[in-house]
């Protein structure tokens, strides 16, 4: 069986997080047994981040993730789902905190702002907990990191823990690959390298 890569060079949305799973879904249903995710991402949604997240680590497959680029904010923790974690040598890691947006004159009483402070707080706990389960950091260390607007580079990241090699080589030659891109459906491709 050929191996399958999964681009994903999109935001942490509704559409690019469905799409993920359901190509991984599909490629499980013909026998795939393991997966490498090629992650670019600038972040996106906490929820659909932390559900993809538990999703793929549930996943009775061996699943590698790739950081081709930047994994920023959200990413992170989807970067997170790979058993092994690989980086090109020129691609950066970004956290930062979680905020949440308010739509026009919308009207919060105290108990909607406790509401959602609480949320916002439980959010930075979940990310923290799940980065620091992944690397050699406690969950004050990654809030912290949070907090800072932390960005590190590959040697950094590995260092942490975050990352388990440095690797310019995407995936072997015949590899079948999936991009997962926003606003688009899966685009499967066979791709041959040089």
């Amino acid at each position: 069986m050929k191996p399958v890569v999964v681009r994903f060079f999109a935001p942490v949305i509704d559409a690019t997080v469905n799409a993920l799973m359901s190509a991984i879904d599909q490629k499980m249903k013909q026998g795939t047994k393991d997966f490498t995710i090629l992650i670019s991402s600038p972040g996106g949604s906490v929820v659909h981040g932390l559900s993809a997240y538990n999703y793929l680590k549930g996943l009775p497959v061996s699943i590698t993730t790739h950081n081709f680029g930047s994994v920023d904010s959200i990413g992170i923790v989807l970067y997170c789902a790979g058993s092994r974690r690989l980086s090109v040598p020129q691609a950066r890691f970004l956290f930062h905190g979680v905020n949440v947006q308010f739509r026009g004159e919308q009207n919060l009483d105290e108990k909607l702002l406790e509401e959602r402070l609480k949320g916002l707080k439980i959010d930075v706990e979940n990310i923290a907990k799940v980065i620091a389960a992944n690397t050699g950091k406690s969950t004050k260390d990654i809030t912290d990191a949070m907090i800072e607007r932390t960005t590190l580079n590959p040697e950094e990241a590995q260092s942490w823990g975050l990352v388990h090699a440095i690797k310019s080589e995407l995936f072997e030659a015949g590899s079948e690959v999936i991009a997962i891109q926003a606003q688009q459906r899966p685009v499967t491709q066979q791709l041959q390298k040089p």
